[in-house]
């Protein structure tokens, strides 16, 4: 009988010319290595056989050679713009990889703790980057580089989920209720920075900048604590006490699920590849945090538009393909949830996470940002509410998105990190504190 698995054979090529792999590669009936009954045939062939499905389920996992490129330049000190530029694209496999494989252990963990896995490692390459900068006390690039993973969300993987899925479809229409739920809790979040900045404004004298950073770093720790409270109330809203207004996405996604292959890895094998991956990504964040000093002076490009624009690029990538593809075919619910979702972790979670670190290490992180960095967030989240608050979306509101976004990211590019003087005299005086 025909193993199913081996297809339709092509020609009419004897049996005994198909022997081993190149047998099976050629369509014969025999079993393939990893079903064979020998042990020290089996095991080493499936090993083999799921690294080859998990390094072809994505195009982008060809920038894999980059990894030990970029490990080995930072290893043996190349140039640091080489070194940047190494572990910038190795990175952005390694994130695929971390998506691909929280994937494969969520959706064999129930809806609860799959939601949990999600939110804990969808970020999970910002995080790192974040935790490495924040070790180093670069303050800066931690606070754009969490700003920038929102706006990259709200306004470039938005922007082409509406651009893409409006120039296919005439018009689309999504879950309302959730959305606006989301946008809702990204204005929360945006009043999270607008506050600590609009209080630092309003305390701040000339002889009294130490006493006004202490106040600041007092609100930063409480407001944190009171955000992640309010992601755990939204995990629970959305997975326990109101799981009707979000059946609809629940539903679709179920719908598209079915549509995929089945699913490559076990929860164990997803473990250890995420262990794996998250080791890879440690260390190319290293190397690459470590340049960004040296790219800062030789480049003439800002710590902020760094963090703003390219790091989130990287961290994001595998995010922005599957949200622009999930858009093309028309599920739109599953496209909000990924963008606005997305950076409904980063400003309620990871932000608030890295501000407890901060305090938990001795770094001076806090939720007060540059003003103009402020103004930036919130003009940017009442624009991403003002075009999702009546649930259909087109291909204009899309391109709004993405002008918008370049506009944000034209005027980061010529914004110096001097600029606010203020951010600087700020961190300099928690800096005091901290060593006093």
């Amino acid at each position: 009988m025909r193993n199913p698995i081996s297809g339709v054979g092509n020609g009419s090529t004897e049996p005994h010319e198909r022997t081993g792999l190149l047998g099976y590669l050629q369509g014969s009936d025999s079993p393939p290595p990893y079903e064979d009954e020998r042990a020290w045939v089996k095991w080493p062939s499936h090993f083999v056989h799921k690294v080859y499905q998990t390094l072809a389920s994505n195009y982008v996992n060809i920038l894999l050679v980059f990894v030990p490129l970029g490990i080995i330049a930072g290893a043996i000190g190349w140039s640091p713009t080489a070194v940047f530029i190494l572990n910038f694209f190795a990175i952005i496999p390694l994130a695929a990889l971390l998506s691909f494989a929280t994937e494969e252990i969520s959706v064999k963990l129930g809806q609860t703790l799959g939601g949990l896995m999600n939110a804990t490692f969808g970020n999970a390459v910002e995080l790192i980057v974040s935790i490495v900068a924040l070790k180093n006390g670069e303050i800066r690039i931690v606070q754009s580089s969490m700003l920038g993973s929102i706006l990259s969300n709200i306004l470039l993987v938005l922007g082409c989920c509406f651009l893409a899925g409006g120039i296919k479809n005439h018009e689309q229409r999504f879950n309302g209720t959730v959305a606006s739920t989301m946008s809702s809790m990204m204005a929360v979040a945006s009043a999270s920075l607008i506050i600590p900045a609009t209080l630092y404004s309003t305390l701040k004298s000339g002889d009294s900048n130490v006493g006004t950073h202490c106040e600041i770093l007092i609100l930063s720790h409480g407001t944190a604590v009171i955000l992640l409270i309010l992601y755990v109330m939204y995990i629970f809203f959305q997975l326990k006490t109101h799981t009707e207004l979000f059946d609809e996405v629940n539903q679709e996604e179920q719908g598209g699920d079915a549509e995929e292959e089945e699913h490559i890895l076990s929860p164990w094998a997803a473990g250890v590849a995420l262990v794996l991956v998250t080791i890879l990504v440690a260390v190319c964040a290293e190397y690459l945090v470590d340049s960004i000093d040296s790219i800062v002076q030789s480049a003439h490009i800002s710590k902020t538009f760094i963090g703003l624009v390219l790091l989130p690029i990287v961290g994001n990538a595998a995010e922005h393909v599957t949200a622009v593809v999930v858009s093309m075919k028309n599920k739109m619910d599953l496209a909000i949830g990924v963008a606005i979702g997305s950076s409904m972790q980063i400003a309620l979670l990871v932000t608030p996470f890295l501000v407890i670190l901060g305090w938990i290490i001795g770094q001076p992180m806090t939720l007060h940002f540059e003003t103009f960095e402020t103004v930036v967030f919130f003009v940017s989240v009442l624009v991403m509410n003002y075009l999702i608050q009546d649930g259909k979306s087109n291909y204009l509101e899309g391109a709004m998105l993405l002008g918008m976004y370049i506009i944000i990211a034209l005027a980061f590019y010529v914004y110096p990190d001097d600029a606010g003087h203020i951010g600087g005299q700020m961190v300099s005086g928690i800096v005091n504190l901290f060593r006093h």
